[in-house]
């Protein structure tokens, strides 16, 4: 399996290629703010075909390349509906302005082909099978990618702005709600493999079983407690 990843734009958000191979079909995750070039830059060194953009969540520093990514390749963008309008009406999601100078870097609105995610769903997308998990949380409509153990490969989590390196998304934006984000990390984080490897939206690749000993939000969830911190601290959106 190839994942090719980077940060990107403003907020440094990581949009990442998935493929079977090097040559072949690949799935694009969370092409963001100034994200677009990146992407044809790990199309062409990878050799890659893109069949599908697929949305952790919609806040702008995830989806402000859909449009011109999607256009480019003639593929469909995946996101939850909970999450939809914010393709369009990005800053009535924040619940502040982005600001004019920002604006004049972003796409704003819905590439031709918009699909819905689900709970639950199994994509089966450039040969691969991608599970769905609704997080709610960090957006109404937040959600988790996992991809299963193959031959010498651990299982890949892709978390969006759920679960970072040591920490997790803010909540204090529209639709935020922390008390909820301690209950997605609780039923779809929790019974990961320790072994299962944790790409998030912000920061650096972890895992499972890392997050599980260190990271103090996943420590309270996990002894049952939940209250011990009152906010979650900023990273990204």
């Amino acid at each position: 399996m190839l994942i090719a990843g980077f940060p990107a734009g403003a907020w440094g958000t990581n949009c990442y290629l998935v493929a079977p191979a090097a040559g072949e079909e690949c799935v694009i995750i969370d092409p963001g703010h100034q994200a677009a070039q990146g992407v044809e830059d790990a199309v062409a060194k990878h050799r890659l075909k893109p069949v599908a953009v697929v949305l952790t969540h919609g806040h702008i520093d995830h989806v402000a390349s859909v449009v011109p990514v999607c256009g480019a390749h003639d593929v469909p963008a995946w996101i939850h509906p909970e999450d939809r309008f914010m393709m369009s009406d990005p800053e009535k999601a924040l619940g502040i302005s982005i600001g004019q100078q920002l604006m004049g870097e972003l796409t704003v609105g819905e590439p031709d082909d918009v699909k819905e995610l689900s709970d639950g769903a199994a994509l089966e997308l450039a040969g691969m099978e991608f599970s769905v998990a609704h997080a709610p949380g960090h957006t109404k409509g937040s959600v988790t990618f996992r991809m299963p153990e193959q031959a010498d490969i651990p299982p890949v989590f892709f978390s969006g702005d759920l679960l970072f390196a040591g920490s997790i998304g803010r909540t204090d934006l529209p639709g935020g709600d922390h008390a909820e984000i301690l209950q997605s990390l609780a039923r779809v984080c929790l019974p990961l493999e320790d072994s299962t490897v944790v790409l998030s939206g912000h920061g650096p690749q972890t895992t499972i079983g890392r997050e599980r000993a260190t990271n103090p939000f996943l420590r309270e969830v996990a002894a049952g407690l939940g209250d011990g911190f009152s906010a979650a601290p900023r990273r990204g959106m």
